[in-house]
């Protein structure tokens, strides 16, 4: 037995090593930018399906192993056709990362943040005043809160800000004379992460057509990650509240206020 493991281990070179760190980072990167969405689930279990093949082919179960082995060859045009738009995602954030800026090599690729929280408790006061405010003025605007997923690809799209979260700021981005008015606002921790975000909107045929754009992009958000969004109606002046494509309005500051510290606390 001693003999074999030896023989194992003389016969791994330090390509054998590269290659496995290699495959790791670029799991460790799919599962870091799809961790938070529905997508999250379908990783896991393509990666079961391949580690339980793997084992009844070293068990030379010849039967069970061509049955999986003919799901493993269509396998890559599968993936093609439920990740597509994860892939886009994961194209467009190498290309858009820091990986090759100047100075910062290889920060894109080894920035290992597992949590999104920035250390401070989100201030939810400031919130829920900004919404109060905003409604009776009729103030269009639309507040994205991650959680798990720190939504960088969405953050991307827009201006970077990283300022804390309070009335003044938040009241100050949607003022419609703001050019960063337009767009949503993105909120990890007690940091305004970015402005003028471009969201995906829902393509639920049965969403509500009374209801505009905003609260479309808030579904779309929801049903995708596990964020958190905020409406507050530019015509009505009206609050809604989304989570997992579902969204609720005509809600009173007090009644937000429950549904956030449901959430985050």
């Amino acid at each position: 037995m001693l003999t074999l493991f030896i023989n194992i281990f003389i016969t791994v070179h330090w390509i054998d090593v590269v290659d496995v760190l290699l495959v790791a980072l670029l799991i460790y990167q799919l599962y870091y930018l799809i961790k938070g969405t529905v997508a999250i689930n379908i990783f896991i279990g393509i990666l079961l399906f391949y580690m339980l093949w793997i084992v009844v082919k070293a068990l030379n179960m010849q039967l069970f192993g061509s049955i999986l082995g003919k799901f493993i060859d269509v396998g890559f045009i599968a993936l093609l056709i439920v990740f597509q738009q994860e892939l886009r995602r994961f194209l467009l954030f190498i290309g858009t990362s820091d990986l090759f800026t100047k100075g910062k090599i290889g920060r894109g690729f080894f920035d290992f943040k597992w949590q999104v929280s920035s250390g401070r408790e989100l201030d939810i006061n400031a919130i829920i005043k900004a919404c109060k405010n905003m409604s009776e003025s009729k103030t269009g605007a639309i507040i994205i809160v991650t959680k798990s997923n720190e939504l960088k690809f969405y953050a991307n799209t827009g201006d970077l800000i990283d300022a804390k979260v309070s009335v003044r700021m938040i009241e100050s981005i949607f003022y419609k004379n703001s050019p960063l008015h337009d767009g949503a606002i993105i909120i990890s921790g007690n940091l305004i992460v970015a402005a003028r975000c471009v969201l995906p909107v829902t393509e639920n045929a049965n969403f509500p057509a009374h209801l505009g754009m905003r609260h479309r992009a808030a579904v779309g958000i929801t049903e995708n990650t596990d964020s958190i969004a905020i409406v507050v109606s530019e015509q009505t002046g009206e609050i809604s509240f989304s989570k997992e494509g579902e969204l609720k309005h005509t809600l009173t500051p007090e009644r937000l206020r429950e549904l956030l510290e449901k959430e985050l606390n």
